[in-house]
This record gives structure tokens, C-alpha cells and sequence, in this order.
């Protein structure tokens, strides 16, 4: 049994209050599960003499958008801390205090696995500077779509969740204020709708863990699409241009984003000048009947790895387009923040941390020279926001 599978019976016995011995033995083997914990493991194996663990990132590790991914001890994929009390667990651990752990806590693998990002720790002297882009993709598909509200949301620095509910509903949105129950709503559409997310995608977000019901999820979409059209205009858009390439073998555009054929490739140009490449491409007849574009890569939708032939479509084009834009966005940031003398000891996603000397710079700092833009994106509004980590890693 999986765990999402674990998870759906456990949530099926304590809605029917069934058998108690199998519901306590089921939440036992989800807590054994827990793979976060093998990060300890990881991290032990792969540090070094000084202290310091290395090779934690493959650059162009994600094959498509050409991203950082996480080796060891996976940095990319890390629990989130959710407890108030990081500095006492901490102490109890480190004592070996199990069960005072599990007295307080209760479970204690869950609390080790929250305190996996407080293992990385600054020098002596340092502190950590925790900085990253505030809802980079939801502004760099709006930049590249041209979806001028959210463009002016953005500059203005609006809730994007309330902005969004407010123009799928035409009514004014206000967090824990006026129409503040609708936030919800748009908080999961725009988490799930950006790239022509359908219901789907919606429940893999969690809209029916935030309380929205399966029959509202098809309304929630229409809104949301009818609310961005131009964001929806680029999906068409990018599928036409990307088929129109493959089938002339000329150079076609959609917005910012434009396709070449040539070496038996096609090729995404990005507005930073770098290439996506798509092997041997081909348009051939999909489930539902149509023609589609396919190209050669590695892995699956299933999950698989290996070679094969994969299908893409406008949505899955703008998210390529949109994740490979942010990501060169972050790298120059990563340069300007080096070039400005700062040590970035690890980035996970948008986020860098840099170990910097106690005292000596401030959060603000590190922010103004991320939201700085690059010259070939001098009008895409970008934001970053930060804290400081005196003494460990951790998620604000």
C-alpha cells in the first residue's frame, strides 16, 4: 500500500469509527513511512570533514526547463515545519530525549521530519539569510501572457488571491474582510488553473481539503479562465506556434516566446536567450483523436524513466516557458547576490540561503538586488521577501 492509499482507508475508519486496531495500525505504518527521515541518513553520509555537506544540486538537473534538481539529501523536496517550539525539539533530540519527544509531541517521526531543515546550521559568527521570489511563476505567466490586471495586481502589491477571486466574481475580495470567504477560491485556482489545469488538477492542489465541493470545481475553472483570458489565448497560442514550426520548419511566435526548427529539434527561444529543446518532434494522433505534438524524452507521465515518445500541449508549453524563465530570473539573481559579495550556501526552488557574517546585512539588501531585473525583462514584476535565520535553517 502506497501512502496516499494508507491515508484514504485511515480517513475512511475514522469517518465509519470501524475497527480501532487496524486504524491505529494503519496511522503506525504511515508514521514508519516517513521517508523525510532518511535525510538524516543522507545528510550523514554525504558530509564532509569540515562540516560541510556538498553536491546537493545537479545543475540543469530538470531535464525539460533546464532547473536545479536536489541530490543526497534533497534539498528540493523538504517537510515543512509547522510546530512553534523548533528550539526545544531541537534540544530534546540532540539530548536523545525520546521520550519526553514523544510525551510532548506525541509522534515523534513527524517531528523528526520537520526538524530535517534545522540540521543546516550557519558558522560560527554567521547567521543565515533566507530570501526568495514572491509568486515568481504567477508573475512571470502574466508577464509573458500579457495579462495586464495581474500585471497591475503585482505592481501594486496586491493579494493575488484576493485580485484573482475578485475578477473570477466580479465582487470586491478582501482577506478576513469583506467577501473574504471567496479568497479560498482563488487561492486554488490560481495554484492549479495557470497551465490548463482542470478538475484535476484542482483536487491535486487540495481544493476538497480546503472545503470546496467536486460539483463546484468545473465553475471555479470557466471563472478563473474567463477571468484571464489572455493567459488562456497564450496556451492556443504556444500549441500553434510550437505545431506551425514543426509542420514549415520555419521560425513562429507567441508573445515573448518564439520556435525555431533546425538539427531535427524543436526549439523554445526564451526571452533570456536561452533554448528548451524538444527531440525529434512529430504530431501524431492522441487519446482523444486529434493531432498533437510528441517529442523524445526522458521519463513519463507514469512516472517511468527512460526514453520515450512524450505528448505536450499549449498548458504544458506555458509551464515549460514560464518555470524556465523563473529559473534563469533566479540564476542572475544568484550572480548579482555573488557578484555582491554574498555566500549562497544552498537554493531550493526560488529561494536562496546565504550565509552571511552576524549583523553585517539585513534581509532588505538581499531582497532589492533579487527583485532587481534582468535587462531582457526590464517591465516583469518581480518581488522577493526574506528573514533571517540566526542560528538554523528553517521555514518561515
Amino acid at each position: 500500500l502506497g501512502k496516499k492509499d494508507v491515508a484514504a482507508m485511515i480517513s475512511d475508519l475514522d469517518k465509519n469509527s470501524c475497527d480501532q486496531e487496524a486504524l491505529d495500525m494503519l496511522k503506525l505504518r504511515l508514521q514508519m513511512a516517513k521517508s523525510s527521515v532518511k535525510k538524516y541518513q543522507a545528510a550523514e553520509r554525504c558530509v564532509c570533514a569540515d562540516g560541510r555537506a556538498r553536491g546537493l544540486f545537479q545543475f540543469y538537473g530538470a531535464n525539460r526547463t533546464g532547473r536545479f534538481s536536489g541530490r543526497h539529501i534533497q534539498l528540493q523536496n523538504l517537510p515543512q515545519n509547522h510546530i512553534s517550539t523548533l528550539d526545544e525539539a531541537r534540544e530534546l533530540v540532540k539530548m536523545g530525549e525520546i521520550k519526553m519527544l514523544e510525551s510532548i509531541y506525541g509522534n515523534v517521526p513527524d517531528i523528526l521530519s520537520q526538524l530535517i531543515r534545522t540540521m543546516l546550521v550557519p558558522k560560527e559568527g554567521c547567521e543565515f539569510i533566507v530570501a526568495d521570489f514572491s509568486a515568481i511563476e504567477a508573475r512571470v505567466l502574466a508577464w509573458l501572457a500579457g495579462e495586464r490586471w495581474r500585471l497591475d495586481a503585482f505592481r501594486n502589491g496586491e493579494d493575488i488571491y484576493c485580485a484573482s477571486a475578485s475578477q473570477m466574481f466580479g465582487v470586491p475580495v478582501v482577506k478576513h474582510g469583506v467577501n473574504g470567504e471567496l479568497r479560498q477560491k482563488g487561492k486554488v485556482a490560481e495554484l492549479a488553473c495557470g497551465y490548463q489545469g482542470g478538475s484535476g488538477a484542482l483536487i491535486s492542489m487540495g481544493a476538497l481539503s480546503m472545503g470546496l465541493k467536486e460539483e463546484e470545481l468545473p465553475d471555479i475553472i470557466e471563472q478563473w479562465r474567463a477571468a484571464s483570458p489572455h493567459i488562456v489565448q497564450f496556451w492556443w497560442d504556444m500549441e500553434k506556434a510550437a505545431v506551425d514550426t514543426v509542420k514549415t520548419h520555419e521560425e513562429h511566435a507567441a508573445g515573448r516566446i518564439r520556435f525555431q526548427y533546425y538539427s531535427g529539434t524543436l526549439w523554445m527561444a526564451l526571452p533570456g536567450g536561452r533554448k528548451l529543446a524538444y527531440l525529434k518532434p512529430k504530431l501524431q494522433p492522441n487519446r482523444f483523436g486529434r493531432m498533437s505534438l510528441t517529442f523524445e524524452g526522458v521519463g513519463n507521465a507514469a512516472g517511468s524513466g527512460g526514453w520515450s515518445r512524450q505528448e505536450t500541449y499549449g498548458g504544458k508549453l506555458s509551464e515549460n516557458a514560464t518555470q524556465a524563465t523563473a529559473r534563469d530570473i533566479l540564476t542572475e539573481a544568484m550572480w548579482r547576490l555573488e557578484k555582491a559579495g554574498f555566500a549562497i550556501i544552498a537554493h531550493v526552488h526560488d529561494e536562496v540561503i546565504i550565509e552571511a557574517s552576524a549583523g553585517h546585512h539585513t534581509v532588505d539588501e538581499v531582497c532589492s538586488i533579487m527583485a532587481q531585473n534582468p535587462d531582457w525583462c526590464p517591465d516583469c514584476p518581480l518581488a522577493a521577501a526574506g528573514y533571517l535565520a540566526p542560528d538554523y535553517y528553517f521555514k518561515d
